[in-house]
């Protein structure tokens, strides 16, 4: 569990709380507000059980938070939790996975990651390096991202480096076999982006990556069964093996201090070679 002093304003964005560079771990009230703000708004549902919440950024800001809920009927919270959280699986189910991989450790509930991803032609491809931390309380399975500058993974030149001002998971058990989940993005793709981006992502793209992740979940205890079955270091802290990072060697990603690319003039391409569920992680 985090110290009690360490904090992340999670009220607006973890980057929006004064002028705070340094990287911290949420506590036990940043995760509090973080599963209020799953839980609040309006949602529109469609047929197959999934609900979306599309909240529309000011006038002269690019970034919109969205939030999709689906309920899992035959998936215990426990897996789901487990398959969102293995990174060497994820690169088995998500396709467009560039790279994704754990950097470092920072506390016993929290780490630092890299994850790179394709985009919907014709947008540049994305990555970026992210502060996690998990939480299992209550019945709630909880995991917060939000962006941090690494000094040995600065921007490359191929990718367009986005920035996670808050992304995560809220897994709630509804049963002994079943829950519901709730992912909530609040990114800023460095980029000024075409309103259909905005659209496919709310519309198809992150609703389709939820279906494709309870497939997953589905088809992952036969999966753990062949690869390192008892390894969870996520609920087991003492089998992490990454190496220790200090929070001091951390720092928030400002947009600001990334170049800006502008896409908004792109139109969309029909794409076969992928389904490209997901712009943001």
């Amino acid at each position: 569990r985090p110290q009690g002093g360490d904090r992340v304003g999670l009220g607006g964005s973890v980057l929006a709380q004064g002028c705070m560079e340094r990287a911290q771990v949420p506590d036990a009230a940043a995760f509090r507000a973080f599963r209020q703000r799953c839980q609040d708004g309006s949602w529109q549902r469609d047929r197959g059980g999934l609900a979306v919440s599309l909240q529309l950024p000011p006038p002269g800001c690019a970034v919109h938070q969205l939030k999709c809920r689906i309920d899992v009927p035959d998936v215990p919270a426990e897996t789901m939790y487990d398959v969102l959280h293995d990174s060497e699986y994820r690169r088995e189910w998500d396709s467009n996975v560039i790279d994704t991989h754990d950097i470092a450790q920072v506390a016993a509930n929290a780490d630092v990651g890299y994850y790179a991803w394709r985009c919907p032609k014709p947008l540049k491809n994305r990555d970026v390096v992210m502060l996690r931390a998990w939480q299992v309380e209550d019945g709630y399975h909880t995991i917060i991202n939000f962006s941090v500058k690494h000094p040995k993974y600065p921007p490359r030149k191929d990718l367009v480096r986005a920035v996670c001002l808050l992304t995560g998971y809220l897994v709630h058990s509804t049963g002994p076999n079943s829950c519901s989940l709730t992912y909530l993005a609040q990114v800023d793709p460095k980029g000024s982006l075409p309103k259909w981006v905005v659209n496919k992502a709310s519309q198809y793209l992150v609703p389709q990556m939820l279906k494709k992740l309870h497939k997953a979940c589905m088809q992952y205890p036969a999966w753990k069964q062949q690869h390192n079955i008892n390894v969870k270091p996520w609920l087991y802290p003492e089998q992490n093996k990454l190496p220790v990072l200090a929070l001091s060697e951390l720092a928030l990603q400002r947009a600001a201090s990334l170049e800006n690319i502008d896409e908004s003039s792109l139109a969309e391409e029909k794409d076969e070679s992928s389904d490209h569920s997901g712009l943001e992680n």
